[in-house]
């Protein structure tokens, strides 16, 4: 004979617990923008101890080339569709959308280059390179940021009009972004050449 609960012994359903996500708060984003902080600075102490080969040095300048195709790359199609939005030939929902898709492209495409970085055996002492690290860092930094910024605008994507506050977040982000990615690409194409 099988035992039925009764119905006060029955628990009501209990929704589970949501984890926290990174881009779910400013101290989300803060940790991670300490990790960050500490993953780059000890990228930068590696790479003046570590001694590279002919080989594996060419092969981290192609890695370093490819992932600024796939980063940066990712990045200007991020800022289109937030020019498509501006323009009106996109609706808010399809523009977060596609943004928040590439993501993991951007972030791919950095971590490549910083991985890919350290193998190329930077200068510095070089005040050039010193400002590209400064550089990189802000664009992490600003990136960190761009996701909790993504988040809030399509927690409220269903307003008809942007709040003026939004617009102006996303319009400093991308003019981070595009500051610190050009910047980055122009020093490191002259530190190329000398």
């Amino acid at each position: 004979m099988s035992v039925l609960p009764s119905e006060s012994s029955v628990s009501p359903q209990v929704a589970p617990v949501r984890r926290l996500g990174l881009f779910d708060t400013w101290w989300t984003v803060a940790a991670a923008a300490l990790a960050a902080c500490l993953g780059l600075s000890a990228c930068a102490w590696i790479s003046l101890h570590l001694r590279v080969d002919p080989a594996l040095h060419t092969a981290a300048l192609f890695v370093h080339l490819a992932s600024l195709v796939l980063g940066f790359g990712a990045v200007l199609m991020a800022d289109y569709y937030a020019l498509l939005f501006l323009t009106g030939r996109c609706a808010l929902r399809d523009a977060l959308g596609s943004t928040a898709h590439l993501h993991v492209p951007i972030w791919t495409g950095l971590a490549g280059l910083v991985a890919s970085g350290v193998m190329l055996q930077p200068d510095l002492d070089s005040p050039l390179t010193r400002v590209k690290l400064g550089l990189v860092l802000v664009l992490t930094l600003n990136g960190l940021q761009a996701g909790l910024l993504n988040r809030r605008m399509a927690q409220r994507n269903t307003a008809a009009v942007l709040a003026p506050r939004f617009l102006g977040w996303g319009a400093a982000t991308a003019l981070v972004s595009q500051v610190c990615w050009w910047g980055a690409v122009v020093i490191g194409f002259r530190n190329s050449q000398a």
